[in-house]
């Protein structure tokens, strides 16, 4: 057999793998044992599982930074990013699909809709990268920005994910994106078994600019039957992006 042959082959395995495992246990490895079990429940099916998980909850704060952290949130807006409104007591849902995108990655859907205003909702899509051996989260309706996600489990068995490398892509173009005009995510979600609620905290800062923007508050969540045909369209990505 050629190498490339050879190298088609393995690669085809890794997929066929991905597409019958949670991309999240994969990243994380034996750690993902350490997860409380319903953030495993939450973050352990695949495109296989023929589920996905409904979250509804409120967020109890939503805030932004300063007047000058602005324009960077009504530009996250326009791609459904971030965007620049804050509020208490706010409703919100998550919507978590698991399928197999055009290029036969498993990935997973991250929606969430903020019921502060028209259009604040929140894109992203994931993938496992066997390239950079950790998750790659693509952001906004186009997937135009990757961003390298790190994982770990706390010590209370909640879920820590933070935001490193920043990539544009945008048609041929595709560079790193600078700092200066990025933001850090650091998110921690958690199941409270007093409450029998899942809770979630989000923080976005910038290296120059200070916090940019962030919400906290909790939600329930439901496992809903859902074949890979049966996807809705409007939580998937209105352009697929190859490049990692």
């Amino acid at each position: 057999m050629s190498r490339s042959a050879a190298n088609g082959t393995m690669q085809s395995r890794k997929t066929r793998r991905h597409l019958l495992t949670s991309i999240y246990q994969i990243a994380m490895g034996k750690e993902f044992d350490r997860l409380h079990p319903m953030i495993q429940k939450r973050f352990g099916f695949s495109a296989a599982d023929g589920v996905a998980s409904i979250g509804r909850g409120k967020m109890d704060r939503i805030w932004r930074g300063a007047f000058y952290t602005l324009p960077f949130l009504y530009v996250g807006t326009w791609r459904r990013i971030m965007f620049p409104d804050n509020g208490r007591d706010i409703p919100f849902t998550i919507r978590n699909y698991a399928y197999a995108d055009s290029f036969g990655r498993e990935t997973v859907t991250w929606i969430r809709n903020f019921d502060i205003g028209p259009g604040r909702r929140f894109d992203a899509t994931m993938i496992y990268s066997e390239k950079r051996r950790k998750i790659v989260d693509y952001l906004g309706t186009h997937q135009h920005l990757a961003v390298d996600l790190d994982l770990s489990a706390d010590t209370d068995g909640g879920i820590r994910i933070r935001s490193g490398e920043q990539r544009l892509y945008e048609s041929l173009i595709g560079f790193r994106f600078p700092c200066f005009f990025s933001g850090v995510a650091d998110v921690r979600e958690w199941f409270d078994d007093a409450k029998g609620k899942f809770g979630i905290e989000v923080v976005v800062n910038n290296s120059v600019w200070g916090p940019l923007f962030g919400y906290n508050g909790w939600f329930d969540a439901e496992w809903i039957n859902c074949k890979p045909g049966e996807v809705p369209s409007d939580v998937k990505p209105l352009r697929e992006e190859r490049r990692e």
